[in-house]
This record gives C-alpha cells, structure tokens and sequence, in this order.
C-alpha cells in the first residue's frame, strides 16, 4: 500500500470515528506530561507579586476538580450536537497541550508558593492529596487555564451555547476553575495569562488559518427547549 492510500485511509478512519482523534491524543499527551513530571527540572521559578495578595482557600477544589469532568463531558456533548466545534476543541486544546510541554521542556519552571495547610476538614485533605500528586512544576503557561478556555470558547461557539443559560454557565464555570488555580496556589497569574494568550492565539490561527470558511461539518441535532 502507498503512503498517500495509507494516509487517506487513516484519514477516512478519523472522519468516520471522531471521537478517536481524543482517544489517540491523550494517552500520548499523559505519557508526554508524566515523562516532562519526571525528567525535567525547574530552572526558573515563576512569581508575580500579586501572587502574595492572593490566600489559600481549600474550597476552591471544588471548581478544580470540575476541570477534569468537563474533560469528558464537553468533548462527547460537542461529538454528539455539533461536530465542527468538537474539531475546532481538539485543534485549539490538543495544540495547546502539546505546547505547553514543548515550552516546559524549553523553558522548564515551577512556583514556589505552596502554604502549609493548617485547616483539617474533607476540603483541605482532598488538597493535600492532590499536591501529592500534581507538583509545583511545569506551571507556565498554565495547562489547567489554557484547556478551560478552550472548553469554554467551544461551548459558547456551537449549537450549545445559541441558549444564554448554557453561555452564562459555561463563563462561570471558567472564571471558577481559573481563580481555583490561584487560590490553591496551584498557579501563578503569569501562568493564567500565558495560558490564555495561548488559546487565543490558536483561536485565531483556528479561524483564520485552519477553517476560515466557518462552515458547519454537519447539521446538529435539534436542541430542544
């Protein structure tokens, strides 16, 4: 078989299985970001004096952890109701993913401004176990911010967002993980804003380089009121 046939088939094969391009992605991306965890080493520790204005608050797990849900449940309400803005997500979220760790690895960083957790309830020990796992390095641009975005500009573009309630939701929602990340000092604001200077730019380069003619791919599924 020639590599042009083979290459078309692969591309029929992603056409017809949408939801593949997600399910190829992220076990490459997840072994990308444990090997960057493990082998890399900050150099440069990232610090903005409004950082310090900022306290811990142990609550704000709750809009942080709300990120890994809209991880699967953004991307199969786009497959299902308006598949040009599954497309659009998987470009703008899964390159800005993957320049994220190119840039840890160029620009390896971290923060150091984890407080002790003093408080004990459910709250403050779900924190703890995450720092366990997720360490204070690799921070800029921000993942966690950058991927939110995404999520959110998708949302608000397809069929989805045509009803208010769902925008309004959608900004919340957003607006509540991003300042989780500060408040769990997860991340700094040099990170938040690196990581949404990096989906608005591919938000353009979606727009204006990849699909500029903004057609649907097809027609959605009837919302219903």
């Amino acid at each position: 078989m020639s590599t042009r046939n083979r290459w078309s088939r692969i591309k029929d094969f992603y056409r017809e299985h949408p939801i593949a391009i997600a399910l190829t992605y992220m076990p490459f991306y997840l072994l990308g970001f444990f090997l960057v965890e493990q082998l890399v080493e900050p150099r440069y520790i990232i610090h903005s004096v409004v950082d310090d204005w900022i306290p811990f608050c142990e609550y704000f797990i709750i809009p942080y952890a709300i990120w890994f849900v809209e991880l699967a449940v953004i991307p199969l309400a786009l497959l299902r109701y308006d598949l040009r803005q599954y497309y659009y997500l998987c470009f703008v979220m899964f390159v800005g993913m993957t320049t994220c760790l190119l840039l840890y690895v160029i620009f390896p960083n971290g923060l150091d401004l984890r407080v002790e957790i003093t408080r004990h309830n459910l709250f403050a020990e779900i924190v703890r176990l995450m720092q366990q796992v997720d360490t204070p390095t690799n921070v800029c641009p921000s993942i966690h911010v950058a991927s939110s975005m995404a999520m959110d500009l998708a949302l608000c573009r397809s069929v989805l967002g045509q009803k208010r309630w769902v925008r309004l939701v959608s900004h919340g929602i957003f607006i509540a993980i991003v300042l989780s990340t500060l408040f769990l000092k997860q991340h700094s604001v040099i990170d938040v804003f690196w990581g949404m200077a990096l989906t608005t730019l591919l938000h353009g380069i979606w727009n204006r380089v990849v699909s500029p003619a903004g057609e649907p791919v097809r027609q959605p599924e009837k919302i219903h009121s």
